[in-house]
């Protein structure tokens, strides 16, 4: 009873509060087109100062752990690796093609994985996870710009790719928490809790603009993909590399920063990018809601069954 109740703790919360986001958007009380400038905001200030404040209030010899890194990196690719094989074969159409591939590797680590994991283990030992995130994310973004590049007829240009990843403030205020550490600067107290207030506001408002961004009506028309790539993304995923991560010894927060990137749903960024880039938006859009919706009760089981295994 007590893993069901942590589960369940863990979980709840997170997608009452997406619903919260997709309530008031029914209501009236914000549009889908505002949940874009809000997200930029998110993306921008609020995630960057959580960031930031996770990996500086870390230990760093346990916030940088380069087993766990090779082993999320290596997981990422393979995950990659093998989509690219079979949707090559069974998918026909170019324009789905990298919007499946991407639907199955993507996740949503940051709105997603990031508070599960505070959910399980508090604020104050996120700092691999934090790490993990200025690693995986900008992988994501690489893979994703290959993908759907390489199926609309386009040259991927490594040097364009690499000045994103650069300019992306989730890298950025990993990569300045981690040289604060480094240097052993302490932040005054005003600004320490300036940076931490503006933290807080990250993950809720991030949940409920997904919830907001949720649209239901066009989920028919790709039955098919939709029920294969929330198979193969929240549960076969999850089975292969969680088991491992298992077996492997991954424990505590190190298995709970592996749960955030493979089995957390696709993330919702897959849709802007496939939006821009000439791939199918409308399926794009569809797997971020389907297997977010999905994910409420695989990410519920998985917890479940590794916490009663004692692996966490």
């Amino acid at each position: 009873m007590e893993e069901l109740r942590l589960s369940a703790n863990a979980v709840l919360p997170v997608f009452l509060m997406m619903a919260a986001g997709y309530l008031a958007r029914c209501l009236g009380v914000l549009e889908r087109g505002d949940v874009g400038k809000m997200n930029r905001v998110a993306f921008r200030v609020f995630l960057p100062c959580l960031l930031f404040y996770n990996v500086y209030r870390s230990d760093l010899s346990s916030a940088v752990n380069g087993t766990l890194i090779a082993y999320a990196v290596l997981g990422v690719l393979t995950v990659f690796a093998a989509a690219y094989i079979v949707v090559l074969r069974l998918e026909p159409l170019n324009e789905r093609r990298g919007v499946v591939m991407q639907g199955i590797f993507r996740s949503n680590y940051v709105i997603l994985g990031l508070p599960i994991a505070q959910a399980l283990l508090g604020d104050h030992e996120l700092g691999p996870v934090s790490v993990l995130i200025a690693i995986v994310v900008p992988m994501f973004n690489v893979l994703a710009v290959f993908v759907l590049e390489r199926f609309r007829g386009g040259n991927v240009k490594p040097g364009e790719i690499a000045v994103q990843v650069l300019k992306n403030p989730l890298v950025v205020s990993s990569a300045l928490g981690i040289a604060v550490l480094l240097l052993g600067i302490r932040l005054p107290p005003i600004l320490e809790k300036t940076v931490s207030g503006l933290g807080t506001i990250a993950t809720p408002l991030q949940l409920f603009l997904l919830g907001a961004f949720f649209r239901f009506e066009g989920l028919g028309r790709y039955a098919r993909a939709l029920t294969a790539v929330t198979t193969v993304k929240l549960v076969v995923t999850p089975a292969i590399f969680l088991s491992l991560a298992a077996v492997l010894g991954f424990r505590g927060v190190e298995f709970v920063a592996l749960l955030g990137i493979f089995a957390s749903p696709t993330a919702v960024n897959s849709f802007t990018m496939a939006q821009q880039m000439g791939g199918d938006a409308e399926l794009a859009g569809d797997i971020v809601v389907s297997t977010s919706v999905f994910s409420a009760l695989t990410m519920f089981g998985w917890i479940f069954l590794f916490k009663t295994l004692g692996i966490f």
